[in-house]
């Protein structure tokens, strides 16, 4: 972690901010991404045309509206019950399954209804939830999309470009630009029976709606996934976000399903290993 980091982790009360919305959303609008890096500098953007960028991993960004099924043991029939969240997602596999965050599924069984690259929604459920790392995966009937290509490791330097894919709360489908601030924020974060060990800091100013969403490297490579804001103690945006890294990501998906080569190299992985690099 950067000593700018640590001063900033002991001087100021941080404040987890949540990026799910509670409640039911309307309905969708058609997948246009607005482009957004007001967080960093223009030109620490990725350095691909972003045009390309989007073409490329689009596809694989869904999302996401949860409710608490009305029929109880009969989860993703078609009776959505009462909507309890929204957020995002990502395709991990070619048979409907979907990574998001766990506040996001709430819990397992929950219903959800999910909009795809294609503008169709799809009805599933949650079947699996780790709250101790924020992470739940999610399983949807005739999903087609395309799953995400996951990079090789989950490190990354200080200072690399990183987009992410998510639908603020009341806004369009939006892709953020950041960087990576470091690997590692140094301690376990909670809140409301979820959190994780630790987290990778982005410099990037996520908002509600954009929890679960997919963070790519510069190469459109899978490299984490959304989890909260943070903010001062008093609720001011630090323009720093904490994400899941790619390969706890891995290792979750690894342990309740079939999962690709790529994703069991990375549930091997670490970032212990790349706190010496950032």
């Amino acid at each position: 972690m950067s000593n700018k980091l640590n001063k900033l982790a002991v001087a100021l009360p941080v404040m987890v901010l949540l990026a799910a919305c509670s409640g039911q959303q309307n309905a969708l609008e058609d997948r246009v991404i607005n482009v957004e890096s007001d967080a960093i500098p223009t030109s620490a953007s990725p350095t691909a045309d972003m045009s390309g960028l989007l073409r490329q991993t689009s596809p694989s960004y869904v999302t996401l509206t949860v409710s608490q099924s009305r029929r109880k043991g009969k989860p993703g029939d078609g009776d959505a019950g009462q909507a309890v969240t929204s957020g995002s997602g990502f395709i991990v596999d070619d048979v409907g399954h979907v990574l998001t965050a766990g506040h996001v599924a709430v819990q397992s069984g929950y219903t959800v209804t999910a909009r795809g690259a294609d503008g169709r929604l799809y009805a599933g459920k949650v079947v699996a939830i780790k709250p101790s790392n924020d992470m739940a995966l999610i399983s949807l009937k005739g999903l087609t999309g395309k799953p995400v290509d996951p990079a090789a490791t989950p490190c990354m330097p200080r200072g690399a470009p990183v987009f992410s894919l998510g639908k603020p709360h009341a806004q369009g489908d939006t892709a953020r630009l950041g960087q990576v601030e470091s690997m590692s924020f140094g301690r376990a974060v909670s809140y409301n029976g979820f959190g994780y060990p630790d987290a990778m800091v982005l410099r990037m100013n996520t908002k509600k709606g954009e929890s679960g969403g997919p963070v790519f490297n510069g190469s459109g490579q899978l490299t984490g996934m959304v989890v909260s804001t943070l903010s001062d103690g008093n609720g001011r945006p630090l323009n720093l976000a904490h994400a899941v890294p790619s390969s706890s990501l891995a290792d979750f998906l690894c342990t309740q399903v079939s999962c690709s080569a790529r994703w069991q190299s990375l549930a091997r992985q670490s970032t212990q290993s790349c706190r010496s690099a950032s």
